[in-house]
């Protein structure tokens, strides 16, 4: 089974959700001509990252009486969606969250369950934090979805492949960092050795599509990557511009990759879990 997956790393207007979600039209338009099955945009891609007091003004729920929604999940009746926004539950409280649309309904809602407070950032202040790992099926198999900080730590991604995730999409709004005399920001250099390495271990596809552009100061890298279940880049977008990155995926690797390298066999799940339970009993 072949997979055509695209990464739209677009550059949002801070809360301006009609401007962005007009954005998302013309990607999707874009997609459907390069003939890709599967379109991934990056964390808070309809609202912008940082938001601070306009969180409740932009908040959406992917349901069909939404007016945001509605024209995103009549777009996913011709390819699949991951959408960022941000995601409002029955007692208001708000999350960072991505929307997985297909066929015309949101199948899966992922919040994001790390929020950082440390250096520039302090999303702890003005969202709640996700308390859920899913995988979910889809109708390319299993997927999980992970948001910037949940995959800077190791455990998400590691639920993800015990879930039953095959392939792993990670959203970003993510700042650049870490400046040298390197070619590469820092940040994007480790966000790029991490994808690697979670798709060779976990021998499983992984995707990361993070945003560009300016906003309050910071500035949104790119760069968008798909690394194959040996860990081999597929295909990476540009730095700093706005692109639309397409590639097929073999699924079939799956099954040639996890033959040769069975660490997915081997795994030894309940010495895991038995370990944990003894540390957090000290």
């Amino acid at each position: 089974m072949k997979l055509n997956l695209a990464l739209a790393q677009i550059a949002t207007k801070l809360g301006d959700v009609e401007s962005n979600l007009e954005k998302h039209l013309e990607y999707i338009k874009q997609a459907k001509s390069q003939k890709a099955d599967l379109l991934v945009f990056p964390e808070l891609s309809l609202t912008g990252y940082v938001l601070q007091d306009l969180v409740a003004s932009v908040a959406h729920t992917p349901t069909e009486d939404d007016p945001v929604f509605k024209h995103l999940l009549q777009a996913s009746h011709d390819l699949d969606l991951v959408v960022g926004f941000v995601d409002e539950d029955s007692r208001h409280r708000f999350y960072i969250a991505s929307a997985y649309l297909s066929g015309g309904r949101a199948i899966h809602v992922h919040h994001k369950v790390y929020l950082p407070t440390y250096g520039l950032f302090d999303e702890g202040r003005f969202f709640a934090w996700g308390d859920a790992v899913r995988a979910f099926d889809t109708r390319f198999g299993r997927i999980g979805m992970l948001i910037c900080e949940d995959f800077w730590h190791a455990s998400p991604p590691y639920l993800l492949w015990l879930d039953g995730a095959d392939i792993m999409l990670f959203s970003s709004a993510s700042p650049g960092r870490g400046l040298t005399d390197k070619e590469k920001l820092e940040s994007a250099r480790w966000v790029e050795r991490v994808s690697k390495a979670y798709a060779s271990m976990f021998t499983s596809f992984v995707a990361h599509c993070n945003r560009v552009g300016f906003e309050d100061g910071l500035l949104f890298w790119g760069g968008a990557t798909i690394n194959d279940p040996n860990g081999e880049l597929l295909a990476q977008g540009p730095y700093f511009e706005e692109a639309l990155t397409v590639s097929e995926l073999d699924l079939n690797q799956l099954r040639r990759t996890r033959a040769r390298l069975p660490l997915l066999r081997d795994e030894r799940t309940n010495l895991t879990v038995s370990e944990l339970q003894r540390i957090l009993q000290k």
